[in-house]
């Protein structure tokens, strides 16, 4: 039996790298591949795949809602989520929602390969990392201050409104800002948020 395969990924390169790989698989027809989950809903519906290798990114508010949607409309679809780094939440939302399996984005090509067929034969797959995820939590680094600004710009605040809120100068709530980028490694107040959400530290 022939899988097909649906790659929702939104970068080209890496989604172009995935799809080509898994055509060269004897078992496995890639059907369809998208950039990001806007379409995805309509395509999975249309093609009826077995398995969709989807990546859930930071960017999106709720990047499981998908999963969720696609348990519900396409449920002979399983769901395969990547991503570059499982938290315990991420992995107990992402497995709440309904995918059937986990492989973090730097997995060999042969253990995604592994996962897609365990997938379509009906069985689980979550690869080590994401098991030693949900089992270690990951330790909280922001101090009470810092968790009451990041609150704030979990709202969309803009800075003045935070300062004034938290009683703090303006210049405060900025240098809290960068400590908190900082120390979650984010590139932004959205994904300092999105990952403090993850982690269920929000």
């Amino acid at each position: 039996m022939v899988i097909h395969v649906v790659v929702a990924e939104d970068m080209g390169l890496l989604r172009g790298a995935l799809c080509a790989a898994l055509s060269r698989e004897e078992d496995m027809e890639v059907v369809a591949d998208v950039d990001g989950v806007g379409e995805l809903l309509t395509v999975v519906r249309r093609c009826r795949p077995q398995v969709v290798v989807l990546a859930l990114t930071p960017e999106l508010p709720d990047p499981v809602e998908v999963v969720a949607r696609i348990d519900v409309e396409a449920p002979d679809a399983a769901v395969l989520a990547m991503s570059p780094r499982w938290s315990p939440a991420l992995v107990e939302a992402a497995l709440a929602a309904g995918a059937r399996g986990l492989v973090g984005k730097d997995s060999s090509l042969a253990e995604l390969v592994r996962a897609i067929r365990a997938l379509a034969a009906g069985d689980r797959a979550i690869d080590p990392a994401a098991a030693v995820a949900a089992l270690s939590p990951v330790e909280m680094p922001l101090t009470p201050r810092e968790m009451d600004v990041l609150r704030m710009a979990a709202e969309g605040l803009p800075l003045k409104e935070i300062a004034v809120r938290l009683y703090l100068a303006h210049g405060t709530v900025r240098n809290h800002l960068s400590v908190i980028l900082r120390k979650t490694g984010a590139r932004n107040r959205l994904e300092a948020v999105s990952r403090a959400r993850r982690n269920g530290w929000l």
